[in-house]
Order: structure tokens, then sequence, then C-alpha cells
């Protein structure tokens, strides 16, 4: 459920918008549930002392605006623990999203416990298990694939 209405119709997501809803996918509170807008705002309004609403968090989000304030973007990174270079560097946004990325991932607690699990692992055992899990993705893919 959208916390404002929606205008005319979809909005491609921006680069920014893109980013910023990354964050908002893989940077959890503790519950692990998302953050919400009202609360991700008020924080950022907290640490900047400029107005930061719900709204246009929203709007940021959707790629309705595309130009916040350096302030906004640095409130942004602080709240999410973020380098405000996630925003502003286009080599060091892409390192930091393959990071947001694992978090992601080791999230799930399947993935989680196969990755402590492999810590240690030879090279040659982590070689096999890259391999099989090849496989199994391989597997995977195949059954979900439509019939033709």
């Amino acid at each position: 459920m959208a916390e404002s209405p929606r205008e005319d119709g979809p909005v491609e997501a921006s680069g920014l918008a893109a980013r910023i809803e990354a964050l908002f996918q893989t940077v959890r509170r503790p519950d692990r549930e998302q953050y919400t807008n009202k609360e991700v705002a008020r924080a950022c309004r907290e640490a900047t002392g400029e107005s930061f609403s719900a709204t246009y968090l929203w709007q940021l989000r959707t790629g309705r605006r595309d130009n916040p304030t350096k302030r906004h973007l640095e409130a942004l990174a602080g709240f999410f623990r973020v380098p405000p270079a996630y925003f502003f560097d286009e080599r060091q946004g892409a390192e930091i999203a393959k990071e947001l990325a694992l978090l992601g991932a080791l999230r799930d607690a399947g993935v989680r416990s196969l990755a402590l699990r492999a810590v240690d692992l030879s090279p040659e055992g982590l070689d096999t298990v890259s391999e099989l899990i090849d496989v199994i993705a391989r597997r995977d893919s195949a059954r979900r694939r439509p019939a033709s």
C-alpha cells in the first residue's frame, strides 16, 4: 500500500530512485520489516533540521522528484548507514550496491547457514560447492521454464 496517492501513471525510476529503493529493500528494522517513508523522513528531518516529508521521500523513491539537496542525501546515507558516495559516485555506488545485495541475501536463514558452514572449507571444497550450486541452479531454472 502506497503512503501517498499515485499521480498520473507510472514513472520510470531513475538511478537515484533505484538506489534509494534498494536501501529500503535491503536495510531493515531490527524486526526485519521494511522502514516506512514516515520513519525515514522523520529521522532525516531530525538529522538535518530541514523540511523532509514522507511524501517527498516517496517522490524520491518513485522518481517523481530527482534533485534532492546534498544534505538530504547525506541524511539518507546516514540513516541507512552507507557512505554518501553511494549517491554521488557511480563506481563506489555500484560497489556498495553489490554489498547491499549480499547483505540482502544473507538475511535469508538458509543462505546465511550455508555461508557460515562454507567458511572453514578448503579452496577445493569451495570450488566443489560452487559447482554443485551451479548444477542445482540450472536444474531449478529448467523446471521453472514453461513447457514449449
